[in-house]
């Protein structure tokens, strides 16, 4: 049963009356001494697709968890963070009518309340059309840092928002600031700017291609350029910052690579190969400081493989372990739960959804039933959205999978990976967002 029609109507007056209860509030995006509760980034509080979060029900009612609210969006496949009661995410207004267009010259960022889906503010900006014969974008997700809102667009524009108001604080075209390429340069499908930013230190992040500064860090309280560093061709993974032994490092997956930063300076301190078709390295890698341990996956005639990173005398060692073309994942992101990684595998034909052990490369299962998945993990639980828009709450382990539950929640293509704060999941498919209750009853 699909969760739109009249229950999506009932659902949206019912959101009047409806209270959700407060998370705690949680670190912010580069660290702070509150609990990791809210959702501030791309892939959660630790940048991993995993939540704290406790209290979710074991099943669900025939019809699928409880739809707090509901409400049309547009086109995108732009993240939902949450920070203290509201929820920011991108948009491209009007609908997909076919995979030609046409297409809206605008972007829109929005808040929302968490509570009841009403807008809060929205700032429009224009935005060229590209290549959206597989989706539309905005493709990258928000940022919240403190008071402060920062967002990339489809053509590389970066903006610096007040959280409250929506006022820009400050903003970049990368393309015309800097001289980045508009596109990268060597995919078939050039559908847009995909990276999200990421905070450290008083800094914003930001991938940008051209001479010498594949990776830009502006200052985040001015917007003016904290170091430039760089010359590999980038992807549309978005960066992040893992601990080696002690020492912060910064991963940027390029097109053609897997790079070590220093995130202070942007010095370039190591090198790997990890080379796609066309510079198509779209899924997020995932850390694990239990074994210093970095797992990559792409498709593309590409793989997964896994380095252990090593910091010795003043540098950072990187050990490839193994590669294993059983898993590839293509844009969607995978979960490490103890020594294995889950994740749906799968070009343009048929994804399979399976378990990879992390410290041998080898297959533990794979099953169909899925389409290529979106993940997040709390409560010794997984909630897997896939590209057909079914909702599943199911248990993972290195013996298989036990599905909980299951809904058809959207009716179009459901890409963006949902956000869980609290018992609360927010979800989008190219249409519409909505807030499920997963909790217990």
């Amino acid at each position: 049963m699909r969760l739109d029609g009249l229950v999506y109507r009932l659902a949206v007056l019912a959101a009047a009356v409806v209270t959700v209860a407060a998370a705690p509030r949680a670190q912010h995006a580069e660290g702070g001494p509150d609990a990791a509760a809210d959702w501030r980034q791309w892939g959660g509080p630790d940048r991993n697709f995993k939540s704290t979060a406790s209290g979710l029900a074991d099943a669900w009612p025939a019809d699928g968890p409880p739809v707090l609210w509901s409400r049309p969006l547009g086109l995108g496949h732009s993240g939902i963070v949450v920070d203290d009661g509201r929820l920011f995410t991108m948009y491209r207004p009007g609908r997909e009518l076919s995979r030609a267009g046409p297409w809206q010259e605008a972007e829109v960022v929005v808040a929302l309340d968490a509570a009841s889906g009403a807008t809060l503010w929205e700032h429009r900006y224009p935005s060229a059309p590209l290549d959206f014969s597989y989706g539309a974008g905005p493709h990258a997700t928000p940022l919240v840092v403190g008071d402060r809102v920062f967002t990339a667009g489809t053509n590389r524009q970066i903006h610096a928002f007040e959280k409250a108001t929506g006022r820009v604080i400050w903003a970049h075209d990368l393309v015309r600031d800097f001289g980045a390429p508009p596109t990268l340069i060597r995919p078939g499908v050039k559908a847009g700017y995909g990276a999200s930013p990421l905070a450290w230190r008083g800094l914003v992040i930001v991938t940008a291609g051209g001479d010498g500064q594949s990776v830009i860090a502006f200052r985040a309280a001015d917007g003016t350029v904290a170091w430039k560093s760089g010359d590999f061709l980038i992807s549309e993974t978005s960066p992040l910052i893992v601990d080696v032994d002690g020492e912060p490092e910064l991963i940027v997956v390029g097109g053609q690579s897997v790079n070590g930063l220093d995130p202070d300076t942007g010095r370039l301190r190591w090198t790997h190969a990890h080379d796609t078709d066309g510079d198509m390295n779209t899924s997020t890698p995932i850390w694990s400081t239990e074994d210093n341990v970095l797992f990559l996956s792409a498709a593309y005639n590409n793989g997964s493989r896994a380095l252990r990173l090593t910091r010795r005398d003043g540098r950072t060692e990187v050990e490839e372990l193994w590669f294993s073309r059983r898993m590839r994942l293509m844009f969607s992101n995978a979960l490490r739960l103890g020594d294995h990684v889950y994740g749906t595998s799968g070009d343009f034909g048929p994804a399979f959804f399976g378990a990879l052990d992390v410290k041998t490369g080898e297959l533990a299962w794979q099953e169909r039933g899925f389409g290529r998945s979106s993940l997040i993990h709390a409560d010794g639980k997984a909630v897997i959205l896939d590209e057909d828009g079914s909702l599943t709450l199911a248990r993972l382990s290195p013996a298989g999978m036990t599905r909980l539950a299951a809904v058809d929640l959207f009716d179009t293509t459901s890409w963006t990976v949902p956000t869980l704060v609290g018992t609360t999941l927010y979800a989008r498919d190219r249409e519409r967002i909505v807030a499920l209750d997963l909790g217990t009853p």
